[in-house]
């Protein structure tokens, strides 16, 4: 039997390339990450029950809550239960009439469901296992993974960028002779006559 671990809503968030919609799963009591790409409509469904937002008329969750009251009905949690390539497949868990239905869903309306109706969301073990994220045990992996030639190689490539930006200084420094700054000085001593004649237009103030 798959091994289920509950999660909850950690966040929605939007991708600033491509403005697809991510909602963010957290492990109970752990920090691992299960990101799954949603729908925008999907989005503001959870977000706007999240929030607690009224709406004038039921969404089409809302809506479905109401049925499965109103048929005597009760969702008692929602799943996600596979990832096949990169498609997350869902279930709903429905009690009714003292039998237990499973219901296949996309894991957005899932979520979207459990929102409203305050039931676990669970995800298989496995799913963790293959998709989930520890952010600071990534970062370790990847520094631990990186072998000495290899910061050895990135060090001589930032060097590499260091001696370019300052070459640019370099280029304008030898450009700029020696006498060409003596004469801009001897320049500067000089009155302005412009400006002299410029302050010639207004009366200036009596001592």
């Amino acid at each position: 039997m798959t091994q289920m671990v509950e999660v909850t809503i950690d966040s929605v968030r939007v991708s600033l390339t491509n403005q697809q919609r991510i909602v963010m799963l957290r492990e109970v009591g752990q920090e691992r990450f299960l990101p799954i790409w949603i729908g925008p409509y999907e989005a503001e469904a959870i977000t706007i029950s999240l929030q607690e937002i009224e709406v004038a008329r039921p969404q089409t969750h809302d809506l479905m809550i109401q049925l499965l009251n109103k048929l005597n009905g009760r969702l008692l949690r929602v799943e996600v239960v596979a990832l096949k390539g990169d498609v997350f497949y869902g279930n709903l868990v429905v009690e009714m009439n003292h039998q237990i239905y499973n219901v296949d869903a996309r894991p957005s309306d899932s979520i979207a469901l459990a929102v409203r109706a305050h039931v676990p969301i669970l995800v298989a073990s496995e799913i963790l296992n293959e998709a989930g994220i520890t952010p600071e045990l990534d970062i370790q992996a990847e520094v631990l993974n990186e072998s000495e030639p290899d910061l050895q190689k990135r060090a001589e490539e930032e060097a590499e960028e260091t001696k370019k930006r300052l070459s640019v200084f370099e280029d304008f420094l030898q450009n700029v002779k020696l006498d060409d700054l003596t004469k801009r000085d001897g320049e500067n001593d000089q009155p302005d006559e412009d400006n002299d004649h410029g302050l010639d237009e207004f009366q200036k103030p009596e001592d």
